[in-house]
């Protein structure tokens, strides 16, 4: 996934927080394509069961960017970070409203015959995850940013490199401490 060459995104990002209905409108065409294939990703990569869809997960995420009169996003690469944390609280939002006891959230696999079982409800690996990633935020930010492009919306190392204004050497050296970090995290919480 290739995060779009500024041609004016950063422009159109300043009009639009200085209240340019126009703007808003005309940067919607120009980051939609690259917001649908970040919510596909994520999507793609959690357990089966969930009925959110890419495009209500992009409009979703959209709308609560610009939703926020008193954010201030700086360039293209900081509008596709706020984005995929966006996403991402959406998608935690959701795992956590399934989980709960209204939504059958305390059920667990229970095999009735071969063919019929009641689902495990999804979420508890995002809940765990989430909160993992909220602790690694608060140890190192930076790290928690890197998860944030990496796993939540999808980036390759050398687009998170990007991004960030790192090296993609960088990138690798962190990503592998965060890798055994979380798997030793989200091993302790189960």
């Amino acid at each position: 996934m290739a995060v779009p060459s500024d041609s004016g995104v950063t422009g159109i990002l300043h009009a639009a927080q200085a209240g340019d209905r126009e703007a808003a409108a005309r940067l919607l065409p120009l980051v939609y394509g690259e917001l649908r294939k970040l919510a596909q990703h994520k999507l793609a990569r959690l357990p089966p069961g969930q009925t959110l869809q890419a495009t209500a997960l992009v409009h979703e995420a959209y709308l609560r960017l610009l939703g926020k009169p008193d954010l201030k996003l700086e360039d293209r690469r900081h509008f596709f970070f706020v984005a995929a944390r966006a996403m991402r609280d959406i998608l935690v939002e959701q795992a956590r409203k399934k989980a709960g006891p209204k939504r059958g959230g305390d059920r667990r696999r229970v095999q009735l015959t071969e063919t019929i079982a009641l689902e495990e409800p999804f979420g508890d690996d995002v809940l765990a995850l989430n909160e993992a990633v909220r602790e690694l935020e608060r140890q190192d930010p930076l790290k928690g940013r890197i998860v944030d492009l990496r796993y939540f919306a999808g980036m390759n190392m050398q687009e998170t490199a990007d991004v960030l204004g790192l090296s993609e050497r960088t990138i690798h050296r962190h990503w592998r401490f965060i890798k055994a970090w979380l798997k030793s995290q989200l091993e302790k919480s189960s």
